[in-house]
């Protein structure tokens, strides 16, 4: 007998009251998704993901009394298991690289559709990571080595690629230059399940969570260099 699967629980934090109810009703509706508080500041949210434990924490970057990146490398630090999806106004916005390196797993403008939030939401909550490809590395390239991103103890950076071997390297270039898994594989001819197992190793061997922390792990230690500083590039 197969019971009901858990549903994915919701904390959603934004200081826009509009856009706290306009996130929830969309989601809620949803019978996979429940929707266990809303907050409007980063401190709040941090109370609020330790008393609801979510497995999901939809985010503001920019709030009051703790941004949405503190509140992210909060909540990566002391709740590992929850994932945290960050809210832009903006595609190209350099605090959204600041909180994918304190932690996040993905992230969405705010104009985003409801069909595009909800399949975001489920995809974090699976440990992947919520951002297409390109668009990830464009915004690493952009602002990884911007100097006032705030610096995260949550992504150690990798000085030493000795763990790694020959294929795990080549494999993390051609994530950390915008390729899907089935793109890698077509590139280096192997099987897609193969590359998934590369990208688990690589993970583990960085000790990173995700796709995006690979991406600015490799822009940080030189393995890809960014081509432009111009976001419109």
């Amino acid at each position: 007998m197969t019971g009901t699967p858990e549903r994915i629980r919701v904390l959603i934090a934004d200081d826009q009251p509009l856009v706290r109810r306009g996130l929830a009703l969309i989601l809620a509706p949803d019978p996979a998704f429940e929707v266990v508080a809303e907050a409007d500041d980063g401190q709040q949210a941090v109370d609020l993901a330790h008393q609801h434990r979510p497995h999901v924490v939809v985010m503001d970057i920019r709030m009051p009394v703790l941004d949405g990146v503190q509140a992210t490398e909060r909540i990566a630090r002391e709740l590992p298991a929850c994932r945290v999806l960050a809210l832009s106004t903006f595609d190209m916005d350099e605090y959204v690289v600041a909180a994918l390196r304190a932690g996040a797993s993905g992230f969405l403008p705010k104009d985003v559709s409801p069909e595009e939030l909800s399949a975001a939401v489920r995809t974090v909550h699976t440990g992947e990571a919520a951002v297409a490809p390109r668009l990830l590395t464009r915004l690493i390239s952009t602002y990884v080595t911007t100097p006032r991103l705030p610096q995260s103890p949550s992504l150690v950076p990798v000085s030493d690629l000795g763990e790694l071997t020959p294929r795990e390297i080549e494999v993390w270039h051609l994530l950390a230059t915008g390729l899907d898994n089935a793109e890698i594989a077509s590139a280096m001819g192997i099987s897609v399940s193969t590359v998934k197992n590369y990208i688990t190793s690589i993970f583990a061997k960085l000790s990173v969570r995700d796709r995006a922390q690979a991406v600015i792990a490799a822009y940080e230690t030189g393995l890809v260099e960014p081509r432009s500083a111009n976001p419109a590039g």
